[in-house]
């Protein structure tokens, strides 16, 4: 580290403004940091200036090296103008938001007007709402993607209801949760003119599946109430039969004995012709 001498500065000029300089890794030279002198620097270059917009005035307090573009993102909370809506006049020239105040001699107390940029605004608007349409375009096609994949498992479901085979209730509920997921997606949505139809669209074929998927619920409760009544009959009539069997075998009837009259008698005498 090596410091230059008072007298002159690093271009060997006299300059009553000194300055230390050190010498960095690789052999570059740099001004010296000093957090007093680096605080002593940004108070001297600190100006305050007044802008009018309006009827209103704003005192704001900036650095001279800063930008317009820098100004205007101080101006935005106190006008509620968005950085892009704004124009700052100075010496009744527009100032690009590139150029430097101290550039430009501006200086403390120096006094600039804002105005509304109106075709800024409109053009932001404008992207505002591209964006906002493409981004909305986009949900919608996802959305249809996911509600393709449903229909063909509530489809697969109503295939399945009508060879007679058995739905498990559990498939039927957790479609029913992604479809109603999908269609509190769909209520986020706000679309306008092509985008509103394909939404309604959308939302209508949701609500379709989810009131087969009701009727599928309600068929399949049924014939489990059908089957559980079968069985319950089957069960009674087993029972009932059971009871009839045991009856007729605790109460057998008596054989009663033969009449003499309807005996049998044996003899062997025959018969002899002449």
């Amino acid at each position: 580290m090596f410091s230059r001498g008072r007298g002159s500065d690093i271009g060997g000029h006299g300059n009553t403004n000194v300055a230390e300089w050190e010498l960095r890794p690789g052999g570059m030279v740099v001004q010296k940091r000093n957090s007093d002198l680096n605080q002593n620097s940004a108070s001297k270059f600190t100006i305050k200036v007044k802008v009018k917009y309006g009827s209103s005035y704003h005192q704001i307090q900036i650095s001279s090296h800063a930008s317009f573009g820098e100004l205007k993102k101080m101006l935005t909370e106190p006008t509620g103008l968005h950085v892009q809506d704004q124009k700052l006049i100075y010496k009744k020239k527009e100032r690009d938001s590139k150029s430097y105040l101290d550039v430009e001699r501006v200086k403390d107390g120096s006094k600039l007007v804002l105005v509304v940029d109106i075709e800024s605004r409109e053009r932001r608007i404008l992207e505002t709402l591209k964006i906002a349409k493409e981004k909305t375009s986009k949900s919608l096609t996802e959305i249809k993607v996911e509600v393709d994949k449903l229909a063909k498992k509530v489809a697969a479901l109503e295939a399945a209801a009508s060879t007679g085979g058995v739905i498990a209730e559990l498939d039927i509920e957790t479609l029913t949760e992604n479809l109603m997921r999908t269609l509190i997606a769909l209520d986020e949505i706000n679309g306008e003119g092509e985008l509103k139809l394909q939404r309604r669209e959308q939302v209508r074929r949701v609500q379709k599946h989810i009131e087969t998927l009701d009727m599928l619920r309600m068929a399949r409760e049924n014939s489990i109430s059908l089957k559980n009544e079968e069985k319950n009959l089957a069960r009674e009539s087993k029972v009932h039969c059971g009871d009839h069997m045991q009856g007729r075998q605790g109460n057998p009837k008596k054989q009663q004995p033969l009449k003499h009259s309807e005996s049998v008698v044996v003899t062997t005498k025959w018969e002899t012709f002449d």
